[in-house]
């Protein structure tokens, strides 16, 4: 435990009331694992019976979307329903103590930071629920697909980059140890910019593709 009572850095940060973590990170992190590999699991077989074969690619964005959607709602959603004070109840729930954990890797989560709590309005309010239609769009060949998939990639992305460089602007001093800054503040924040990347990429080649097909029709 660091100077007041709580293991974050920096050190200095105030937690009045600080209750230290009861949950091992083994028994935070395995429940999680444990609901995405499900989630997943269930999107890939149940993708496989829609209506009209999906390609391998189309089912595993479904598994994406599907994960991140869930990921979003529900994280973002318990994170903004106690995030005054989960650090100090008496008698934490799974995503209290999720969040302690989470918090060694960026802090700015348990001090409240305006930008964090800016960020999960955001995601609880957009990115969650654009993640989870993209889902049904997909499975029902929607014209919108591809421009709702690009769309919430960018915010995705946008969020990313606002979520760095806020932290960059501030020295990264929001990570306890250079484990939990390469573990969770880098590594469990990474699949968001990289499959955003190239899902963004992928649509927007498909976007161009039915415009370039619908110019050629008007000729």
């Amino acid at each position: 435990m660091g100077g007041h009572g709580h293991p974050y850095s920096p050190a200095e940060l105030e937690l009045p009331g600080f209750v230290p973590q009861r949950l091992s990170q083994g028994e935070i992190l395995a429940p999680f694992l444990a609901a995405s590999v499900l989630v997943v699991l269930a999107v890939w077989l149940i993708s496989g019976r829609c209506g009209g074969r999906l390609s391998r690619t189309d089912r595993s964005l479904m598994c994406w979307w599907a994960f991140t959607g869930l990921t979003h709602v529900v994280l973002a959603g318990s994170f903004l329903s106690f995030a005054p004070d989960f650090f100090s109840k008496e008698n934490p729930s799974y995503f209290h103590e999720f969040f302690k954990e989470y918090s060694k890797g960026d802090s700015r989560y348990a001090a409240r930071d305006t930008v964090i709590l800016a960020l999960e309005v955001i995601t609880i309010g957009f990115k969650g629920p654009a993640s989870l239609l993209a889902v049904y769009a997909i499975a029902s060949r929607k014209s919108y697909s591809y421009i709702l998939q690009f769309a919430a990639c960018l915010c995705q992305l946008y969020g990313c980059l606002v979520y760095f460089t806020t932290a960059y602007l501030a020295g990264f001093n929001f990570s306890a140890s250079p484990f939990y800054f390469w573990a969770y503040f880098v590594g469990a924040n990474s699949p968001w910019v990289v499959i955003p990347t190239l899902v963004a990429t992928r649509s927007w080649k498909k976007i161009s593709t039915a415009f370039r097909a619908e110019k050629m029709k008007t000729r």
